[in-house]
């Protein structure tokens, strides 16, 4: 089916009118999903604090520095080692900890070091933050510190767990019931659910909620990206699926810009869960994928679908879905002689891709990459509070970066460097597994033999699949791509 289909591209165009409307209006919403991903950067924050305590304040003592509040000595806090000392009006002085107090046994004159007795109390009275950065957080919301730290620290791995089933289950629903289904349910989920998050009334159903919106944000992702894949031609396939992902990392700036304006974690969720509620206004609008409904042998919805294409794109002669399917016909035809059973057709399940030792391995070469390339980029955005400097800068910039790569402006500033990234894109409408593959052209020679070009690969992806290397060459201005190229970057390619 996927040679024959990719003749529905030649005639109604690979990008036109309607794919730039179906490609545009799915993948906005994946900014939804760069969104909540990264949105506990700020949410689940934990700020400076100090045991609360019962009483009016008359002096605070922080090293030499006193003031009368305690909200004017946070700036002066430098290290979670440190400690607070309070006057109360009463006359009694507390040592202030993170997660204890000391109540002082001579009360005589207020200093900050003290040899003397000490009562120790647990924090039953709370805990004080600093709320200077950020007014309110999950954690301050709960208290998730000292002995309930561990819970601050489940609430990203909870996510991502959803994350990964919701990318498991929607998967294998958007087979069975089709692409359009998918993306109208999880793209609604991801607003309902993120509006819900914001009014959890506990920790437990925070996580809970957080839980469901990570297996819709992850299905509509995946799904998304099939779904537009599938209605793009091959001549545009490659760069249009890589932009996908541009759209993700747009979220992430979002996410950093938003934080930035809102310091209140729960009214920060409603702004960045109703960024994208313009798609879930209209995503009703958009059609199924001709490539499922001729899998599923709908072929009058196909042939809608296929002509609608063809208004919009302003093609007089649209394509048949007979001519289409005749040649995948002819071989089922012959394929069925002599078999008793005709009617029966296999459905294929995740299973499939352990059906040998050679599709396994592929399959866990490109878990294990994908696995290398989430953790890398994940241990960066979610530590961006941590990397020093200002954390929404930081967090901007990690979404920028990725956006920038796959902007125009980008592959100018590759080309002018000499870098030539040549990537193809394995999806169910590409028959051909392909390496990732990037040429650097560099001072030492080291010539292809087919077109003379100097370059030194530098990274190989995707190991054991079919290699795809591609060398520019200045003098015709085209790609030389050469299939069976050595798997060693040190040497020639033949």
């Amino acid at each position: 089916m996927a040679l024959s289909s990719e003749r529905l591209f030649d005639s109604l165009g690979h990008f036109g009118r309607f794919q730039a409307y179906v490609y545009f209006a799915s993948v906005f919403q994946a900014m939804s999903c760069g969104i909540h991903y990264l949105a506990s950067v700020f949410m689940a924050v934990t700020p400076n604090f100090v045991c609360g305590f019962s009483g009016n304040v008359s002096s605070v003592l922080l090293h030499n520095s006193s003031a009368s509040s305690i909200e004017d000595i946070w700036t002066l806090w430098t290290s979670t080692e440190n400690y607070i000392v309070v006057q109360l009006e009463n006359g009694e002085i507390w040592e202030l900890d993170q997660c204890s107090r000391s109540k002082r046994e001579v009360s005589l004159d207020l200093a900050y070091e003290y040899k003397g007795n000490k009562s120790v109390f647990p924090c039953s009275d709370g805990f004080l933050y600093d709320d200077t950065k950020w007014k309110s957080t999950v954690v301050t919301q709960w208290d998730l510190v000292c002995d309930r730290e561990w819970l601050a620290k489940l609430i990203q791995p909870t996510f991502m767990l959803g994350v990964l089933i919701g990318a498991v289950i929607f998967g294998d629903i958007a087979d069975r019931l089709g692409r359009q289904r998918v993306i109208w349910f999880t793209s609604a989920g991801q607003f309902v659910f993120g509006i819900a998050v914001a009014f959890t009334f506990d920790y437990y159903s925070f996580v809970i909620v957080r839980f469901l919106l990570a297996m819709v944000s992850s299905g509509y992702l995946v799904v998304a990206f099939v779904y537009v894949t599938e209605f793009v031609g091959i001549k545009a396939r490659t760069w249009a699926s890589m932009h996908v992902h541009a759209f993700f990392a747009m979220g992430i700036m979002i996410v950093a810009l938003v934080g930035f304006l809102v310091r209140t974690w729960w009214v920060y969720q409603i702004f960045l869960s109703i960024a994208t509620l313009p798609f879930v206004l209209c995503c009703w609008m958009l059609p199924e994928t001709p490539f499922w409904l001729l899998s599923e042998e709908r072929y009058e919805d196909a042939q809608k679908v296929i002509d609608t294409m063809a208004r919009w794109n302003k093609v007089s002669t649209p394509c048949k879905v007979s001519e289409l399917c005749s040649v995948q016909q002819d071989d089922l035809a012959s394929g069925r002689k002599g078999d008793d059973d005709t009617s029966s057709t296999k459905k294929h399940n995740i299973l499939d891709l352990f059906c040998n030792w050679q599709i396994a391995r592929r399959t866990i070469t490109v878990w294990l990459i994908w696995f290398t390339g989430s953790l890398g980029y994940y241990v960066f955005s979610l530590s961006s509070v941590s990397l020093g400097g200002n954390e929404y800068l930081n967090l901007f910039l990690i979404g920028f970066q990725y956006f920038n790569y796959l902007s125009k402006y980008g592959w100018k500033i590759f080309h002018r460097r000499g870098i030539w990234p040549y990537i193809s894109l394995h999806s169910r409408t590409v028959p051909n597994n392909c390496k990732i593959t990037c040429c650097w052209k560099w001072k030492h020679d080291v010539p292809c033999r087919k077109c003379g070009c100097s370059f030194l690969c530098i990274s190989e992806k995707c190991l054991d699949f079919h290699a795809t290397f591609a060398c520019w060459n200045h003098g015709s201005s085209e790609w030389n791509i050469n299939h069976n190229a050595s798997r060693n970057t040190g040497k020639t390619i033949d």
